[in-house]
This record gives C-alpha cells, structure tokens and sequence, in this order.
C-alpha cells in the first residue's frame, strides 16, 4: 500500500493539474515530494516557512479571492499555535480552507511533547462550518479530499504517518462511516490506524466467542450517527478507541449519539489527561497509551460480561 505523505503528494498533483484554483502553502515541510505539484503548477505553490498564523492569513486571503488554498504543515504549530487565525479568518468570515497535517497524535514519536498534538478535534469541532477527516489509508486520503476541497467549508485533515492497511472499496464518502465487521455483543468504535489494533481484537474475541462489530469513523464531524446508533442499540456496549484526548474527541460524540438510549456500557481507549513524555518508536508510545489488542480484549471481555 503507497505510503500516507506520497499519497498527499500525488492526490494534490491529480487536482492540481484539474483545477487551477489550487493553490499549496506548507510550512517548511514536504518540499521533495511536492516538487512534481510545484512543477506543474507554476505560481500555486509557495513555501511560507515557520509562520504558521501568516499561512493562515495567506489562505485566507487566497480564498477570498476565489481560490482552494490548502495549507500544510505539523498538526500542533498550525491547530494550536494559529487556533485564533483559523477561527478568526475562516470560520468567523465563512472562508473555506483545506489543512492537511501531518504528525498526528504522537506520530513524531521521537521528537517529544512539542510535536504532539492530543486535542485537535475538540479545538475545531466547536468551529462552524467545519469538516474533520482522519484518513488513514491512501484511498480514503484520495477520495475525502477531492469530494471536499472545494465545498466551501473549512476541511481539516489529519493524516497519520501509518495507515491501518485495510481497503474499502465504494464505501468511502465524507460523513458516512465503515462497518468493517459486523457482530452482536459489543461495538468497537475506532478512528486512524488504530483501525488495525481494532481488527486483530476483533479476532481474539471471536475465538473466546464474543462476536464484536468493529466501527470505523474516518470522518469526527460530521459523525455518522445513523450507524453508531444503530450499532449501539444492538449490542448495548461499546469500546471507542482513537488517538486523542480522552476530553473532546470521537468519545464525547458516541456516548452524547447514546443520550434517548438506556443501559448502555461505555469503555475508552484514548490518550489520557497527562503529556506522553515518553520516547521512542510509535509503537512504544501506543504500548504507554494503552492502544494495544490486548487492551481492547480485556476492555471488551469486562464489558460483555457486565450483567
């Protein structure tokens, strides 16, 4: 399966060459593989360097003008550092932008808490005019931008550095989420490439006859609750597994989709209320944050257990 970044590089290229209202901005990153974009786009692609509140303006500008701006950096220095930018110049004056970023939750893994960034769906959640996609195939990457980019709306993309490695082929559309497996004693909820972990449970559980339908969201905003809902009053207990905060994220929209339905159990897995300040590889960052196969299995098992 093509790699994340090379699939962000090709799928803007594709629409580059289609629309020459495409117009690139990234903050000092992803220079090599977005030369072939900037070849063939003359005069639409500009690197701005580490001013992340500038990129925001330049964009704002851009889509002023009638222009699809996109702009492209790590997640923390453009969702948190530019927040009031990006309030300010698109959602306050309903301005469209495309951020993609990269880096994810930890997937700077090595580089510590300054390249993490746990709460970038509750920061742009409360935004109107918002979309959040969590792509985490190269499919899923190429479909949810080119159905996207030129709504009209303020398009986030957060693209991890994995993907889970699974295709769903005719079943990607913005807003519409996945059932990847289907079962009747426990939900599995998952955003990202923790996809995979989700998946590899599922298995385990099967074996100790507990039959879990596995959920996958790739859109946080809009939150398909048709499925959710359906899925939680059939089995009546649910793990939601994602890389963010445990406040704010895919979590808090599951149990509020849960409110008019009663007796309904509720575990998660999500990164909990302190800094990583471990290092290491991305997996060992899961491993300290709980998203392991393991986890979710013991989760699943007290749950469908529970009287």
């Amino acid at each position: 399966m093509k790699d994340m970044r090379q699939e962000f590089a090709d799928t803007l290229l594709e629409v580059g060459r289609a629309d020459n209202k495409l117009v690139v901005l990234v903050g000092d990153i992803s220079h090599f593989k977005l030369i072939p974009f900037a070849n063939a786009c003359p005069g639409r692609y500009y690197n701005i360097g580490i001013c992340e509140q500038t990129i925001v303006n330049m964009a704002a500008g851009l889509s002023i003008a009638g222009f699809y701006p996109v702009v492209h950096t790590i997640s923390p220095f453009i969702v948190e550092r530019a927040y009031e930018q990006i309030k300010l110049d698109y959602s306050y004056q309903c301005l469209s932008a495309n951020i993609i970023t990269v880096g994810s939750a930890f997937d700077y893994s090595t580089l510590g808490c300054s390249h993490h960034c746990y709460t970038d769906f509750a920061l742009l959640k409360p935004l109107q005019n918002t979309q959040i996609f969590f792509p985490s195939s190269p499919t899923e990457l190429n479909i949810l931008f080119k159905n996207s980019y030129n709504n009209g709306m303020i398009n986030y993309f957060r693209v991890p550095k994995l993907s889970h490695g699974l295709d769903f082929p005719g079943l990607i559309e913005p807003g519409k989420a996945v059932v990847v497996h289907p079962g009747r004693d426990i939900s599995i909820i998952v955003t990202g490439p923790q996809l995979r972990t989700a998946m590899a449970a599922s298995s385990i559980l099967k074996a100790r006859s507990i039959s879990a339908e596995v959920i996958y969201v790739h859109t946080i905003k809009p939150l398909d609750v048709r499925v959710v809902t359906e899925s939680l009053n059939k089995t009546r207990r649910a793990i939601v597994v994602e890389e963010h905060s445990m406040y704010g994220g895919l979590g808090d929209d599951v149990v509020r989709t849960s409110l008019n339905t009663v007796n309904i159990k509720f575990d998660f897995i999500s990164i909990p209320d302190r800094f990583i300040r471990d290092y290491g590889s991305y997996e060992d960052i899961c491993e300290v944050a709980g998203f392991t196969e393991e986890n979710i299995v013991e989760k699943a098992d007290k749950l469908v257990r529970m009287p």
